[in-house]
């Protein structure tokens, strides 16, 4: 069977300046075409569809974008070889906004583009062409579906990324120190043409600093930029597509460019010299005054410390530095006397603590002045010879006797006459007295060692003129002992010897205590009282280490016949003068048993130490066992 073939003819016209033009699928032109391309499809008259073999096709095309023009953009037109002009055919548009963007002629083919396109929003859109009987509706070609892409045009301008960009740099760097990148992008097509090739170039900021045209980074352009001169620059960015060539579209940014501080400032003191006045009564830490060392850096750059490195204040006077003002503070260190001195030279030093090594070229970062500190008289009270007195007297001077002197004078050049006082507060008893025109100290009650050991006083001496400028001294007086006590037992003493008691048996030994104080130790002697020492039916023996013992004379005692003896002991001391007294000791005579234990004595108990009789502490002893057995 012969098969007709009937061809389906797409043409596309181009016109300037808003062409559209149809390319191969695998080629794509450049320039305009200046006859018809047809893409042609085959079909039968029994209306069976079949692509017709063919090696190439064109079923794409370009528009482009951004028309202006009034009237709608022409496209192309679409053409059957079975159209006979007698409008049998119908040509059908469908796809990416057909019938909308796009419209066809249904009698003549022709297509147009209803409104402006922008290859930004949509960049290529794909439709289906087709031609069908108008009387049946049928297709006498298969469907033949083509791409328009959109033709970019320089239609938008680099945008930057940021409207504004901050950065900072050390002052003082390097050329071409880097200092940020700008980046600029363009929303045209960067495959087509240089409407997106984008190129950068400083419009303001010069000479200080340049850009890179194709990376935009900012560099530093100038040598030595100081932040002391200059802390803050404002760059303008210009970023231009069309790779910079004239009528490219551009836009800007603005940096903002900070210089951060270095240490590249010395400190200076504004003036060589500067004096101050103080009291000589100042108290120590007390502020004398303040100095300041001037340095144009910031922050710990500017950080001072202040020392003073020579003068003849150097131990007198010292300096600290107020952190939050970088303030050097003289403070006194000693004691001030106008009438010893009253001027005073320093050598003050002002001395960054943070140096940078790179610019010590600069020169040293430290600076030096002269300081004078006038010491002014004021009135001062008396001032005692000593920061204390101490004193010895002995217990038995009489009374009016001068024990010392205290001495004080007004420092003053005025040297104002002074009155000596005792502050009562300190001598209740009156025990003391001061001559208030020379200062002597002396009694005027009897001293007693043992009683009180120490005095301490406190002499006020003052200005006859101007009682108020008065002054303190604490005046220790120590008593000095002198042998005015006899020693004594060191105890009462009450014993007992056994009525079988035989002779030369120790039954007592006894010791003494004096209250004198000795400086070679005590030393005492023992010895019956003259009136006991041929009768007494006991003997002592003085052991010779201050201690003695009572023994019996004969054998055998009688408790009937004398239940008690009272013996007389003469105890003496051997300081000077001797001091001796005597003292009594108790012996009761007891029956006892064979052993020498004390079984009674006369009618009346021995009294213990505790104040209760041997009998009542054993009475007191079988009531306690007789409660616990219970």
């Amino acid at each position: 069977m012969m098969r007709t073939y009937h061809c389906f003819w797409l043409l596309f016209w181009a016109s300037q300046p808003h062409q559209s033009f149809l390319t191969p699928l695998s080629k794509r032109t450049s320039g305009f075409p200046e006859k018809e391309k047809v893409l042609v499809l085959s079909g039968n008259s029994r209306q069976d569809l079949h692509r017709s073999k063919r090696s190439w096709m064109w079923n794409q095309f370009f528009l482009l974008e951004e028309y202006t023009g009034t009237d709608y953009q022409y496209v192309g037109k679409l053409h059957s070889d079975q159209d006979k002009g007698d409008g049998s055919l119908k040509y059908i548009l469908s796809g990416d906004g057909a019938g909308d963007l796009f419209i066809i002629n249904e009698n003549t083919g022709d297509i147009q583009a209803t409104k402006r396109l922008d290859r930004e929003e949509k960049p290529v859109y794909i439709l289906r062409a087709q031609a069908v009987n108008r009387r049946t509706g049928r297709p006498v070609e298969p469907e033949s579906e083509f791409i328009i892409k959109i033709h970019d045009i320089n239609d938008n301008e680099p945008m930057f990324t940021k409207d504004v960009y901050n950065a900072s740099i050390p002052e003082m760097s390097d050329v071409g120190t880097f200092v940020v990148q700008v980046t600029a992008t363009d929303a045209d097509d960067p495959t087509y043409g240089n409407s997106a090739k984008v190129v950068y170039s400083i419009l303001q900021g010069q000479p200080y600093f340049s850009v890179e045209s194709e990376t935009g980074i900012i560099k530093t352009a100038l040598l030595n930029m100081d932040r002391e001169n200059r802390e803050q620059y404002q760059v303008v960015i210009q970023a231009k597509d069309m790779g910079g060539q004239m009528g490219g579209l551009s836009g800007t940014t603005t940096v903002n460019i900070t210089l951060t501080d270095v240490n590249d400032n010395p400190p200076r003191f504004p003036q060589s010299t500067y004096q101050f006045r103080v009291p000589e009564s100042m108290p120590l830490d007390s502020p004398v005054g303040r100095i300041k060392a001037n340095d144009a850096d910031v922050d710990e750059n500017a950080e001072i410390e202040y020392s003073i490195t020579e003068g003849d204040g150097y131990d007198m006077f010292g300096i600290t530095t107020d952190k939050d003002t970088q303030e050097g503070i003289i403070t006194v260190k000693k004691a001030l006397d106008f009438e010893n001195k009253n001027l005073y030279i320093l050598k003050v030093e002002a001395a960054n603590t943070h140096v940078d090594p790179r610019f010590l070229y600069l020169g040293p970062f430290k600076d030096s002045a002269t300081v004078r500190i006038q010491v002014e008289d004021v009135d001062e009270p008396p001032v005692f010879s000593r920061p204390a007195y101490i004193m010895e007297v002995k217990e038995d001077v009489p009374i009016n006797s001068v024990i010392g002197t205290v001495t004080a004078q007004d420092p003053d050049a005025a040297r104002n006459p002074v009155k000596y006082s005792v502050d009562r507060h300190t001598d209740m008893d009156r025990i003391f007295n001061i001559n208030s025109g020379n200062g002597s100290i002396f009694t005027s009650k009897p001293l007693d060692r043992e009683t009180l050991l120490w005095h301490n006083i406190t002499v006020i001496a003052a200005e006859i003129n101007n009682p108020k400028q008065s002054s303190r001294v604490p005046v220790f007086i120590k008593v000095l002992d002198v042998n005015d006590n006899a020693p004594e037992f060191a105890m009462f003493y009450e014993t007992f010897v056994c009525e079988n008691a035989k002779a030369e048996q120790l039954i007592q030994t006894l010791s003494a205590v004096d209250k004198d104080d000795s400086y070679n130790g005590h030393q005492f002697s023992f010895s019956l009282a003259p009136e006991a020492a041929s009768s007494s039916n006991f003997t002592l023996q003085d052991n010779r280490d201050n201690t003695a013992g009572i023994f019996t004379r004969k054998t055998r005692y009688n408790r009937h016949e004398t239940s008690t003896y009272f013996l007389p002991v003469v105890i003496s001391d051997n300081d000077y003068p001797i001091q001796s007294s005597t003292e009594t000791v108790t012996i009761r005579v007891c029956a006892c048993d064979h052993r020498g234990k004390m079984l009674s004595c006369n009618a009346e108990a021995l009294i213990h130490p505790t104040g209760l009789s041997t009998g009542a502490l054993i009475a007191i002893l079988l009531c306690i066992i007789i409660l616990l057995g219970k």
